[in-house]
């Protein structure tokens, strides 16, 4: 049974900083491109980082410059840092894991940044 375990959400005020995980079972995590999607209310889910198995990474626009994914296959956990956040960034954000046509989505963490 695949699972995809969030942690690290919670409220912070703009300008700071949050680390999400996404611990993984289930899968041969190092072989699976690994990313973070969020969904704001009423919009529709977007990519906001991945890497690749092979470490390569990329990000949405609006993150550049902010937001570091990482990768440990040792832990099978997968990381987002967060820095610099802004209102806009207020979503609930989820882990995703794919290969091939399988793919697999956590339950979702929640970040709202406000002051």
């Amino acid at each position: 049974q695949v699972q995809l375990v969030e942690s690290g959400g919670g409220l912070v005020q703009p300008g700071g900083s949050l680390r999400l995980s996404c611990a993984a079972s289930g899968i041969t995590f190092s072989i699976y491109t690994m990313g973070w999607f969020r969904q704001a209310p009423g919009k529709q889910r977007e990519l906001v980082a991945a890497i690749t198995r092979d470490y390569s990474t990329n990000y949405t626009d609006s993150v550049k410059g902010r937001f570091i994914i990482s990768r440990d296959n040792a832990k099978n956990t997968v990381y987002l840092q967060m820095n610099s956040l802004k209102p806009e960034d207020t979503a609930s954000y989820y882990c995703n894991a794919h290969l091939f046509f399988n793919r697999y989505w956590g339950q979702g963490t929640q970040v709202t940044v406000a002051s």
